[in-house]
């Protein structure tokens, strides 16, 4: 049932085996939470469908980012950017990982939802269950905590 809902979802047959795991992985450390108010068939549904959304998005993703480093290369070589442009470029996009990497998980998952991900407010605040106002707050604090330790970077 698993492994023929997940060839329907994704139209695939590749990688089948990854998801299979992954949806049985989630449903045994989703069982303690299991309240029995729904079918275990229908749980399990549920847990299947999220792991092919969750392999869609990561597809997304990695379309989006291999799009934008064409993009990027291709701006480059036109704007006949140097190897020292190119070197402080990749270097300061090393500093920003390293600096969201010193940040409190919570100020990293907002700047990348928001900065990375591009997700808008609502967006966010739907995915942190959180209200606007209070994304807009923890969004400011991150990015000035973000600027503040990018400053020590750049001395």
């Amino acid at each position: 049932m698993v492994f023929r809902t997940l060839a329907r979802l994704t139209g695939e047959r590749e990688g089948l085996e990854d998801m299979a795991q992954e949806t049985f992985l989630r449903l045994f450390r989703a069982l303690p939470h299991f309240r029995g108010e729904a079918r275990l068939s229908t749980y399990l549904y549920r847990i299947i469908v999220n792991v092919v959304n969750d392999e869609f998005r990561d597809r997304k993703k990695a379309r989006l980012t291999a799009s934008i480093d064409d993009d990027q290369a291709r701006g480059l070589a036109q704007s006949g950017a140097g190897p020292a442009v190119l070197a402080e470029r990749a270097q300061m996009q090393q500093a920003v990982e390293n600096a969201l990497q010193q940040m409190a998980p919570a100020d990293r998952v907002i700047l990348t939802l928001h900065y990375q991900e591009g997700r808008s407010y609502e967006e966010i605040a739907a995915i942190l269950d959180s209200p606007m106002g209070t994304v807009k707050t923890h969004l400011y604090r991150a990015r000035e905590r973000l600027k503040f330790i990018m400053k020590e970077w750049s001395r």
